[in-house]
């Protein structure tokens, strides 16, 4: 039976159908912001595809909690029901998870090819598996084996509060704290926080500095024109490498660390130079523990479509 697959971000959707154990391909990537509604883009798609809806299985994964059958994107402004939406559509069946659920569901489908080593530990079999990563929101979630496979994790880790690991970092979210409040993880380590890193750390030095945008920081430190730039992604890397030896700890995960999101993959050679891996494993007496575990990168185009390619999701519609 065919799927229709999405991915469905803060920024972009990704969509494709496809056959359940056939390869990806034609995956086509649409700008939320040019529809006003989820269900205009997917109108659009199926007629440009010239596809039955009555003939597919809707797997789609959101930027959101999905709690039951409203979905309100955290990032966006699109709000929707489940039931109602695959109604509309016209599908045989929606069925909908987080959007980093469903890229922890690709992971036991991953191939060696689509995988960049970060820390060479190894993995242990039957033990839990961490997958983060920042996007328009902080992605997190994670896989718990069980006597038939694993269970996935639905979770919303990005809102947990960050925590400071040296003084520089105490003063830095201290002035993060007084212009936005609560500091979650999400504030600073998704894509748009390097821009409230940017700031909050030339304010700590006494200064305003005009507002940069991620892709003007990231290639300021990158071609080192930027001292402050330079900075900024040396802390925002040293606090991501914190924050994934944190959850590795809270899931137990010593089968394995995996970075997700669409700028991980340019950032490989970057967060090999950086404190990433340091912090990862500068945790006192759990150091040795975190040393023993592997990290990874994911490299795949889109394994959010790929772990709702071969997973079964509880939560959605069918058709009478």
């Amino acid at each position: 039976m065919l799927g229709s697959l999405a991915d469905i971000g803060g920024t972009h959707t990704r969509l494709c159908i496809t056959e359940p154990d056939a390869d990806l391909t034609s995956i086509q990537a649409f700008e939320n912001a040019a529809f006003e509604t989820l269900e205009s883009l997917l109108l659009h798609y199926l007629k440009e595809q010239n596809t039955d809806p009555g003939s597919l299985t809707g797997r789609f994964g959101v930027a959101c909690p999905v709690t039951d059958d409203v979905i309100e994107l955290t990032n966006f402004h699109w709000v929707f029901s489940v039931s109602q939406l695959g109604a509309r559509l016209g599908l045989r069946e929606l069925k909908v998870v987080n959007d980093f659920t469903a890229i922890a569901l690709s992971v036991p489908h991953l191939q060696p090819t689509h995988l960049e080593p970060i820390a060479r530990g190894v993995a242990q079999a039957h033990t839990a598996i961490a997958v983060l990563g920042p996007g328009t929101g902080l992605g997190v979630s994670g896989l718990i084996p069980h006597a038939d496979g694993w269970a996935v994790l639905q979770s919303e880790g990005g809102h947990a509060t960050l925590a400071a690991s040296s003084d520089d970092e105490s003063r830095i979210l201290t002035q993060l704290r007084q212009r936005v409040g609560h500091v979650s993880a999400e504030k600073v380590l998704a894509g748009p926080g390097l821009t409230a890193l940017y700031c909050a750390i030339a304010e700590t030095e006494g200064r305003r500095v005009r507002a940069k945008s991620p892709e003007q920081i990231t290639s300021a430190a990158l071609s080192a024109s930027d001292p402050l730039a330079q900075r900024t992604v040396d802390h925002y890397l040293a606090m991501l490498g914190g924050f994934a030896g944190d959850l590795a700890l809270t899931l137990g995960a010593r089968g394995g660390v995996y970075l997700a999101g669409g700028i991980m993959p340019g950032m490989v050679p970057g967060i090999r130079a950086s404190r990433f891996t340091q912090r990862f494993m500068d945790k006192g007496l759990s150091r040795t523990y975190l040393e023993a575990i592997p990290i990874h990168v994911i490299t795949h185009p889109c394994p959010a479509l790929l772990g709702l390619q071969h997973q079964a999701i509880p939560l959605g519609y069918e058709a009478a």
